[in-house]
């Protein structure tokens, strides 16, 4: 049966979809993220640049900052006392020509004959010369080409070469040293104006040759040294400015990073934009870093001239210059003296970019390639030569000025100090130790100290420290405080013939036994003499000249300790002595230079004037500070001491120094103490002629036995240093004004030729004896005493010879007849 179909549901009419929206294409995305990463970027640009700016502007106010307001930290540079030369003073040929050699003159008869300062000749018993100028702190002293002319030991006469002749030469002072901040370095300003044009032009050539090109920064030349390291294969050339350098010497450290190269070149260029050619490479002149002495670092030319060749900058040759100018590439690596050939190549090579620039000639270059280094002998470590002397300078500055004024400020200290003086003395010393070391054998390393001092006016014209002078240690001409022993006996002397009406030279004192017994001691003080013999009743000069402790003790008492210790102190000294008897022979602890201080106005005559070592101070601008004025008071009658001093030199004509006369090859007119302490710990000797007081000890420093009095050790060495320096005889004639007569030794007495053993002595007026000596009765009444005239004193003479008494054995050392000189 057909199917039936069925009815269709109604078709649903489609209505139209909105049409798809379509996704954008890939491209189209790409492209929004660029826009955002663009946009990010620009953003950190601006940020970065801002960043950037911000910092660069930091950079310039450190550069203007400290630049601007550049200070070096100049240390104090401390000067020797000027040579001043005039017709008549007592200079030889030879000492002048040490002085000379000292200063770094150079013996050159071209440069004299040039006029180039610096330079002197030698011959026909002349010396010619040109003085540099210098600026003292009364003025400049200008230059001059002189002939000096010699005879007998003594200047004849100043001529001048050109120009008129000065009345009196004074040389330029030798730098000895300086007072150097924490980072110790150290500079000789030099301005642009001043400094060589042959050195300018040669640093220019060699290390920057396009620095008045550039602004700070060179890409020539960095392309340049970076083809000339490809050719060689390894670094040969370096592409940093003189401005680059200074950048780095200036603000930078030595670190190796991407940034400090960045601050470098940043700061180069910030530097060339705020200031000028000139004064970058006067800054450079000054900071260059141009070697190691020890601690102290040496910077800038000037220094370096200095330090190098003894020399000042404006003295020196091509040869000389092309060195300095060869070691800004490394210091330390061609180091001249550690190093010379590889400084001589260094040197050659900077010589030959001089003769391709057209600097110097090619005669020249040849003649300077073939030329030694020139190099001046190394001095101590540190650039201070006399360490000892220093230390002193140090410690009297410091009662004036504050330590980073001493440090900082670039004074110019002039000092007394002079050099020969200082030489002989730290020469005498070390060999006269190095002598007795081996003869005498102390269980210890012995040890000693000299002061030598200007009498009149208190100046220290040297001081030794210790056996090496060169040594920066143990000061023991100011710290070793050390028992004096019988140096104190002239103090108890000088006491007593302060009152005439009771002592005189004739006194007779009792040196016979003694004991005295003190509260709270249990033993008796019983002195004794070194000899452990007594002595009688000897004259008060002969108890002094043989220094016999019994007489001496019973005197200090006698006077009382509070007599002898304001005694002390008008002397000059301030050290508290212990007020006990053994005070008074020597049981009081002073340093060498405290005993200089005591003697010096034994020496001067009764005026007393604090020991200095400072003259002028100026600053930095060549201005005077502080003047050390001289300050002399008179505190003791010149009578008195003069009588005191007729019983030093009696200590040398006869008593316990009397081996001098042979050391000293005369009648030795000088006058002096011996020194010895207990268990022959110490060793001491000061004496004076007329121009010069010297103080000497000798010891160990842990206070062991030296084996030595003060006769066969610290004597010694104060003979090898007056004769080394030559003795100025101390007047024979007696004290003006005083009363002279002759005294029998036996009796104090009065004496006249019947008398076998006699004395001519002088006397404060009305202290002279009056009795007459049994000797001299049976001859009638002696002469009348004279009075010696107050005038002038007449030309030493020799004494008239008379018996002596014997020596102590114990000071008859055979070491004496052993010079190992």
């Amino acid at each position: 049966m057909p199917r039936t179909p069925s009815p269709r549901a109604p078709r649903k009419r489609k209505t139209a979809k909105p049409p798809a929206r379509r996704s954008p294409p890939k491209k189209t995305a790409g492209r929004g993220w660029k826009h955002y990463l663009l946009r990010v970027l620009l953003v950190a640009a601006l940020v970065g640049g801002v960043v950037l700016a911000g910092y660069l502007l930091l950079l310039d106010r450190q550069v203007r900052a400290q630049f601007e307001g550049r200070q070096w930290a100049l240390p104090a540079h401390v000067y020797a006392r000027p040579l001043e030369v005039f017709a008549g003073m007592k200079l030889s040929a030879d000492d002048l020509v040490a002085e000379l050699d000292l200063l770094g003159y150079h013996a050159d008869p071209d440069a004299v004959g040039l006029g180039r300062a610096g330079a002197y000749r030698l011959g026909g018993g002349r010396v010619e010369l040109v003085s540099r100028a210098f600026t003292f702190w009364d003025g400049e002293e200008a230059g001059h080409a002189v002939r000096v002319r010699f005879d007998g030991g003594r200047v004849a006469a100043l001529e001048a070469l050109t120009g008129q002749a000065p009345a009196l030469l004074r040389l330029d002072p030798l730098r000895i040293g300086g007072i150097y901040p924490t980072r110790a370095e150290d500079r000789s300003l030099l301005r642009l104006d001043d400094a060589p044009k042959g050195l300018t032009d040669a640093l220019i050539a060699v290390e920057d040759s396009r620095f008045h090109e550039h602004h700070g920064i060179d890409p020539i030349g960095i392309l340049r040294a970076v083809w000339h390291n490809l050719l060689a294969g390894r670094v040969v050339q370096g592409g940093s400015t003189l401005t680059q350098q200074l950048v780095k010497n200036l603000f930078l450290s030595d670190e190796r990073s991407l940034q400090r190269k960045f601050n470098e070149a940043s700061m180069a260029a910030l530097l060339e934009l705020h200031y000028g050619k000139e004064q970058i490479l006067e800054t450079y002149l000054n900071e260059v870093y141009l070697g190691q002495d020890g601690s102290r670092a040496i910077h800038g030319f000037g220094l370096g001239a200095e330090f190098y060749f003894g020399r000042p900058l404006n003295e020196l040759r091509s040869e000389h210059l092309a060195l300095l100018v060869g070691l800004v590439k490394g210091p330390s690596y061609y180091n001249p003296r550690r190093n010379p050939e590889r400084a001589q190549a260094r040197r050659d090579v900077v010589l030959a970019v001089m003769e391709r620039e057209g600097l110097i000639t090619s005669t020249e270059a040849v003649r300077a390639r073939t030329a030694p280094l020139g190099l001046a002998e190394p001095r101590q470590a540190g650039g201070n030569r006399y360490p000892a002397f220093l230390d002193l300078v140090r410690r009297q500055l410091q009662r004036d000025y504050h330590e980073a004024d001493l440090t900082s400020e670039g004074l110019r200290i002039f000092t007394t100090l002079d050099p020969r003086a200082q030489r002989e003395a730290e020469t005498r010393l070390g060999k006269r130790i190095g002598y007795l070391q081996e003869r005498h054998g102390p269980k210890g390393v012995l040890e000693g100290a000299v002061v030598v001092v200007r009498p009149d006016n208190g100046e220290v014209q040297a001081l030794v420290g210790g056996r090496d002078a060169r040594f920066d240690g143990l000061n023991r001409a100011l710290d070793a405080v050390r028992p004096i022993g019988s140096l104190i006996k002239p103090v108890v002397y000088l006491r007593a013939l302060e009152e005439p009406a009771r002592y005189s030279l004739a006194t007779l004192l009792d040196d016979g036994p003694f004991s005295l017994r003190q509260a709270g001691v249990a033993e008796a003080w019983q002195p004794q003499n070194y000899d452990h013999e007594f002595h009688g009743k000897p004259l008060l000069i002969d108890a002094l000249a043989h220094s016999y402790n019994p007489a001496s003790a019973r005197l200090g008492l006698a006077l009382g300790l509070g007599e002898v210790h304001g005694a002390i102190r008008r002397l000059g000294v301030e050290r508290e002595p212990p007020l006990v008897p053994a005070m008074l022979l020597g049981a009081y602890n002073l340093s060498p230079f405290e005993v200089a201080q005591l003697y010096q106005p034994i020496a001067a005559g009764g005026f007393r004037a604090p020991l200095r070592a400072i003259r002028e101070v100026m600053n930095t601008d060549r201005q005077p500070l502080a003047r050390y004025s001289l300050r002399i008071e008179q505190t003791f009658d010149s009578q008195v001491i003069g009588l005191l001093g007729v019983a030093m030199r009696e200590v040398v004509r006869s008593g316990t120094a009397r081996y001098l006369n042979r050391m000293l090859d005369n009648d030795a007119a000088v006058a002096g103490k011996t020194g010895t302490t207990d268990d022959l710990r110490d060793s001491w000797f000061a004496g004076f002629d007329a121009s010069r007081l010297v103080v000497v000890w000798m010891g160990v420093d842990d206070n062991s036995r030296a084996n030595l009095t003060g006769a066969s050790g610290a004597m010694l060495v104060w003979g090898d240093v007056m004769r080394a320096l030559g003795v100025d005889p101390l007047p024979d004639a007696p004290p003006p004004g005083t009363v002279v007569a002759e005294v029998d030794r036996d009796s104090g007495l009065l004496a006249d030729a019947g008398c076998p053993d006699t004395v001519r002595l002088p006397f404060i007026a009305g202290s002279e004896p009056r009795g007459m000596a049994s000797c001299a009765a049976v001859l009638g009444v002696p002469s009348a005493p004279t009075v010696a005239p107050v005038a002038q004193p007449r030309e030493p003479s020799a004494p008239e010879p008379r018996q002596q008494k014997e020596a102590s054995p114990w000071e008859s050392p055979l070491e004496w007849l052993l010079n190992p000189n």
